[in-house]
């Protein structure tokens, strides 16, 4: 082969390369095409993914939520009820405690006394059964979310602070706070020689 049979016979090849190159490059542009459509589809696959839990997790809590609100509802759905009636304990309290002792021992009236007795405490039984509970006052330190300090009195017998009078009873229904305990605390007392 001389050197002209050779050129052409390169430039043939360097032809046939051309259009096989043109023929392939619509092939690779739809690889390219077809590549980028995938990543982009797997993109918004991933997105409507995180959407799904996202959507999921937020159903859970809603379901949570409600299941608490309705446990509430059941446990605390004689509130009103509750507060209303203390009014009721309080004024039977003070009737019992109002009576004299020499009514108490007359014997015409012992039938009324006993009876308002069973009445209180028949209204603690139903308390009890409702998970109403008193507040424990006398002798304690002061805690505001149990009690409500209604004045300060001078004591040297208690540290200051500590609830030295109740007012009013407290209540709690299933451990929240039905009515705070109306009290009056210690505190030191003044010194006569101030002045």
């Amino acid at each position: 082969m001389n050197e002209n049979e050779k050129i052409d016979s390169a430039e043939g090849e360097t032809e046939d390369l051309r259009e096989e190159t043109a023929e392939a490059a619509p092939e690779v542009a739809e690889h390219d095409d077809a590549a980028e459509r995938i990543a982009q589809l797997e993109a918004e696959l991933a997105e409507a993914q995180a959407s799904v839990k996202y959507a999921q997790a937020e159903v859970q809590n809603v379901r949570r939520r409600a299941e608490k609100e309705a446990q509430d509802a059941r446990t605390y759905a004689a509130t009103g009820f509750a507060r209303d009636i203390l009014s009721v304990a309080d004024n039977l309290s003070r009737a019992l405690a109002a009576i004299p002792d020499e009514l108490r021992r007359d014997d015409r009236n012992k039938g009324l006394i006993v009876g308002l007795e069973a009445t209180g405490r028949e209204l603690e039984t139903v308390f009890s059964r409702h998970g109403i509970k008193r507040i424990t006052a006398m002798g304690e330190p002061l805690d505001p979310n149990r009690h409500q300090a209604m004045m300060e009195m001078p004591s040297e017998d208690a540290e200051p602070g500590t609830i030295v009078q109740e007012m009013q009873v407290g209540y709690t229904i299933n451990d929240r706070l039905l009515r705070p305990a109306l009290v009056g605390v210690a505190k030191k007392p003044d010194d006569a020689s101030e002045g």
